[in-house]
């Protein structure tokens, strides 16, 4: 990439990242929409979600979906992956983890519409599953369900 690039600012992508080692520590980056003006969702899916319980230290597990309309900004998917993977290590409450994550992508790109879905699976025999949106979508807009199935346990 030259200096004149539109993406000299981006940091992490195209080279060797070290695993951060907390949410704090994590750098979010962010490239330009290049649809501005066009109302379209992007779907960002971890199904692979892991923190901690910040009482007992133990595993917790969820499948992440996040939608958004983006308006000047994408996130960059690699800074993205690299903020999530900071969480296995990182204390927190299901509901903290999912409102921190909201947090720092509204923060970053001021979208036009975001909404979050974590499904948590069960530890003492209860799910947990946190959702948020910052607001209405757009009237226009097509959105998708998010498709992830409540907890069954064994059936």
């Amino acid at each position: 990439m030259t200096n004149t690039s539109p993406y000299r600012h981006v940091t992490l992508l195209g080279q060797h990242a070290k695993q951060p080692m907390s949410p704090e520590d994590a750098v979010l980056e962010r490239v330009a929409n290049p649809a501005t003006g066009k109302h379209y969702i992007v779907r960002l899916v971890c199904p692979e979600f892991t923190s901690l319980c910040p009482l007992t230290g133990q595993p917790d597990f969820a499948h992440v979906v996040i939608d958004y309309v983006p308006n000047h900004w994408l996130v960059e998917s690699k800074s993205f992956k690299l903020l999530l993977g900071s969480y296995r290590n990182h204390g927190c409450f299901h509901e903290a983890c999912t409102m921190e994550i909201a947090a720092k992508l509204v923060g970053l790109m001021d979208p036009i519409w975001l909404r979050i879905g974590s499904y948590w699976y069960p530890r003492g025999g209860i799910p947990i599953d946190v959702f948020w949106q910052s607001n209405a979508p757009p009237a226009d807009l097509w959105v998708p369900a998010q498709d992830v199935p409540p907890y069954r346990g064994r059936g």
